[in-house]
């Protein structure tokens, strides 16, 4: 047990800069409620670039890290904290550097063996030549750095390439040109080493994109995901495997998809996952039977057991 005294003044950071910022406030809030209702001493901050630096001189002794996308969950506010030698939520610069970049997530799990999608990185419209042949339709474009499905689009024929590289070129990075997986999408929560609860998610959409996720009451969740006990168990130890492979910690979700054989493929491991209302994490926590309050607090007492904000 952890008495709340003992984490001080406590920033939540939400908001941000990112293409996810208003997901992040609803996150934000979300957890800022839970941790007051616990007791303990938090308050909500609209993070920016021009207030990071000022959160020890105005008392807070530990953030908890509600920032999705860009700034925030890709090593730079972390990097931050650990400037101002402030204990934060989640995992540390590199961690979340390398999960934020799918191109560079799946060169890792690839060395390691570990499965993973097939690809190719599109850096022009030079590199749409010969990409069908090599992955087929339906494929999926994504931007290389972004989460929550921003830019993301299904190419179904191969006239409609150009238009959807340029969609998701237009946040400025790297594109990854994915092949079309079949079967089942899942995730699985990763907390405090422990792989929890798979979920399946399914939708009417064409895929689990930013509506299913955040927007639509129609997406359904499972959990148990309906797997056998082999499978759940295989999943679960692929999904720790990754995250760690990636230098990720305390904290994080690992999406996966089934092949047409059943087999999963890694898609990517959020590092700060949504904490929505329509969110994973808190819904694999209560399968094990935390409460959204309790999760909340358990991630923010890790903070207690890190070295200057180094998870």
């Amino acid at each position: 047990m952890v008495e709340v005294s003992q984490f001080g003044k406590v920033a939540v950071l939400m908001g941000g800069i990112s293409a996810e910022r208003d997901v992040s406030l609803i996150s934000g809030a979300a957890v800022l409620k839970g941790l007051q209702d616990k007791g303990v001493d938090a308050h909500g901050i609209d993070a920016s670039p021009d207030n990071i630096d000022s959160l020890k001189a105005r008392g807070f002794e530990r953030a908890f890290i509600v920032l999705h996308g860009r700034w925030g969950e890709d090593g730079v506010v972390q990097g931050a904290l650990q400037a101002i030698d402030m204990p934060y939520t989640g995992s540390g610069v590199l961690g979340c550097a390398l999960a934020m970049d799918k191109v560079r997530s799946k060169q890792i799990w690839q060395t390691l063996g570990l499965p993973t999608a097939a690809y190719r990185v599109l850096r022009s419209e030079a590199d749409l030549e010969g990409l069908v042949a090599a992955l087929g339709l339906p494929l999926f474009l994504k931007p290389a750095r972004e989460g929550s499905s921003v830019g993301v689009g299904k190419v179904i024929q191969e006239s409609d390439l150009l238009e959807a590289y340029k969609e998701s070129a237009k946040v400025g990075d790297d594109v990854l040109a994915e092949q079309f997986i079949s079967g089942a999408e899942l995730t699985c929560t990763i907390l405090k080493g422990e792989a929890l609860p798979i979920i399946r998610m399914s939708t009417d959409n064409e895929f689990y994109d930013y509506a299913a996720k955040y927007e639509s009451d129609d997406t359904q969740y499972s959990c148990p995901a309906g797997l056998s006990d082999e499978q759940e168990v295989r999943i679960r130890s692929l999904a720790l495997e990754a995250f760690n492979a990636l230098d990720c910690a305390v904290w994080g979700r690992v999406d996966v998809m089934l092949d047409g054989d059943q087999n999963p493929l890694l898609l990517e491991v959020n590092t700060v996952p949504g904490m929505t209302s329509h969110s994973l994490v808190p819904m694999a926590a209560a399968a094990t039977g935390r409460s959204f309050d309790d999760l909340v607090v358990e991630i923010l007492a890790t903070t207690l057991t890190t070295d200057g904000g180094i998870a």
